[in-house]
């Protein structure tokens, strides 16, 4: 599992352009949020946290689809099973590396966010970061489960849509989830990135968040969906 984490971020290491699209991106999505919304005015101060929340998430899971989805399609995955290593072993491989990189994207986002951009928070910083590493976390898990359905590069991104767009929509960044009708209402109560949303509001809320649900849920979606994507896994796409 530890070899397996140490070849990803080497890998990581040599590619510039992923490393600035998990780095760079987010960072310059919400500075352009912010300069939209009157640079940090009141709806960026509303809002502010739920972007801290998505927009991560989104960059993780294409970025960790696609590089599983590259790992099948070169063979290395199929060799890399012929030595004694399972599945569990070679996707919490995968999570470990992938998470490192959560931890300093979440860590760049929040100085980002909490720095210049001048996002108020009621809530403990720590308490911010620990939420933006799970909802990284999540969209690692995501992205290494649906990778097994994913023939080729572009039907991983496909994928998004499906799995993180009706999130985006229900997760209460648009609309008050208490606000949605009834139906949509219980399928968001069922969503991760809607305990991610509530989670990141409560900080930015209350001096003394109480955040034992959503991350219990979070933590709870991560493991769920790693096992399921451990279940799933193929050596190696058609």
């Amino acid at each position: 599992m530890i070899a397996t984490a140490h070849r990803v971020l080497l890998q990581l290491r040599h590619d510039p352009r992923t490393v600035g699209m998990i780095l760079v991106v987010p960072c310059v999505l919400l500075t352009l949020l912010w300069w939209i919304y009157d640079e940090g005015g009141p709806i960026f101060q509303r809002i502010g946290p739920a972007l801290l929340a998505l927009f991560p998430v989104i960059i993780m899971f294409l970025i960790t689809s696609i590089t599983t989805l590259r790992e099948r399609r070169s063979g290395t995955l199929e060799r890399l099973l012929t030595l004694p290593l399972g599945k569990v072993p070679f996707l919490l491989g995968y999570a470990l590396a992938f998470a490192v990189v959560a931890v300093v994207q979440a860590l760049v986002a929040c100085a980002l966010m909490l720095g210049p951009l001048g996002l108020e928070v009621a809530g403990p910083w720590g308490a911010l970061v620990l939420v933006a590493v799970l909802d990284s976390l999540l969209a690692v898990a995501l992205g290494l489960f649906v990778s097994a359905f994913a023939s080729s590069e572009f039907q991983a991104v496909q994928f998004m849509p499906a799995i993180v767009l009706p999130q985006l929509l229900l997760c209460g960044l648009l609309v008050p989830r208490a606000q949605l009708p009834p139906v949509l209402e219980y399928v968001s109560d069922v969503l991760p990135l809607s305990y991610a949303v509530d989670a990141m509001n409560e900080v930015s809320g209350q001096a003394s968040p109480d955040l034992a649900l959503p991350v219990a849920v979070l933590a709870g979606f991560i493991v769920a969906v790693l096992l399921l994507g451990a279940a799933t896994l193929r050596r190696r796409t058609p």
